[in-house]
């Protein structure tokens, strides 16, 4: 249902730019193989160098089931080596159960993410994207066939259209007159049915994400200001967290810092973010999602904190092009449904929340 061959073309082009002589990084599981193959081919004809990481879809896996305290609190220097030497990277998300990492301890997925930070920031200093290749976890965790699922991947990443690039360029577009729309506002207020959140996102840069990080894309973003959160916002779409569920997270914010914290399910998971580093209760994002082509939540944060009509909070790490300065191991993105009924305002004006299809 989806052409690998078309789908490397706008990852080489639209997102990572490929030019002549570079060398790009790219990371998958065997199960993206009709993916890796487009892009492996795609890199060369560019006249780049593909460096490939595949992996057994079983690793992660095995990784916390063996690692010693020596493999949770230090990283191979090859690793950070191999990202400070690529010019860009892809990770191509494909996995064979979503559910693998449920069991593990939250607190060693938390070592693990604090020992590798100094590799997740050198790869946020390069050009990076981060996209999916569907696989039958990805639609089970939708609840859809296989086909079903692919064709809706399709539709969110445009490639359905005669002119994907061309669909992405007016998606930046028409994303572009919201960030003017937002650039000059200073207090941002998120309400629905047991939200009503304020946070000052004044001299705050928005970013109008377009496919070139996260493909599919399709919301704009900022970092607000580190304390300015106050209130309190319960997320209505399912979040997949190391393979545990945590759903209906509500947090109360008090000069930005979380005061209180609970989840109906996957507490322990919300619990153990917290308490990753002293950063993991502030906030470091702000987005709105603007893709209609991602119409359903689907167990896939990349897909679903992008759907039109939708607002995320990330707990932790800013992007610094924002202007953000929070600094954590943990980047977490929480979504909360505005469809029914809710509303988001910039200064006591709402906003127009009017999907994109990509037409």
């Amino acid at each position: 249902m989806i052409d690998p061959d078309a789908f490397a073309a706008l990852l080489c082009d639209w997102c990572l730019e490929v030019a002549q002589a570079q060398q790009v990084l790219v990371r998958s599981t065997t199960l993206a193989e009709p993916l890796l193959g487009a892009m492996h081919r795609a890199i060369i004809a560019r006249g780049a160098w593909p460096i490939m990481r595949i992996e057994r879809p079983a690793e992660a896996e095995e990784f916390y089931e063996l690692a010693s305290d020596l493999h949770l609190d230090s990283f191979p220097a090859v690793d950070l080596a191999e990202v400070e030497q690529v010019d860009s990277h892809l990770r191509i998300d494909a996995p064979a159960n979503l559910r693998a990492l449920g069991w593990v301890d939250p607190e060693r997925t938390a070592r693990a993410m604090r020992a590798r930070a100094p590799v997740r920031e050198a790869r946020f200093g390069k050009r990076w994207c981060v996209t999916m290749w569907p696989t039958a976890a990805h639609a089970q965790e939708a609840g859809v066939g296989e086909r079903e699922y692919a064709a809706f991947l399709n539709r969110a990443l445009f490639l359905d259209q005669s002119d994907a690039p061309g669909a992405w360029r007016e998606l930046s577009r028409r994303q572009q007159l919201l960030v003017e729309r937002l650039m000059d506002s200073r207090e941002i207020r998120i309400e629905a049915e047991g939200t009503d959140l304020t946070l000052r996102v004044d001299g705050r840069r928005w970013i109008n994400s377009d496919g070139r990080r996260n493909m599919p894309s399709g919301e704009v973003f900022t970092g607000p200001l580190e304390d300015s959160a106050n209130g309190t916002i319960r997320f209505t779409v399912p979040s997949n967290r190391n393979g545990a569920t945590v759903d209906e997270a509500e947090l109360a914010f008090t000069n930005g810092e979380v005061s209180v914290a609970h989840a109906r399910r996957g507490n322990e998971q919300l619990q153990a973010a917290l308490a990753i580093d002293s950063g993991a209760r502030f906030l470091g994002e702000i987005g709105i999602g603007t893709n209609a082509g991602i119409d359903r939540p689907t167990g896939s944060t990349l897909l679903d904190e992008k759907i039109a009509g939708t607002v995320h909070l990330a707990l932790g790490r800013s992007y610094p092009e924002t202007g953000g300065t929070n600094s954590s191991a943990l980047h977490w993105d929480l979504i909360c449904d505005l469809r029914a009924g809710g509303r988001l305002s910039a200064d006591g004006e709402a906003l127009d929340l009017e999907p994109f299809t990509g037409a």
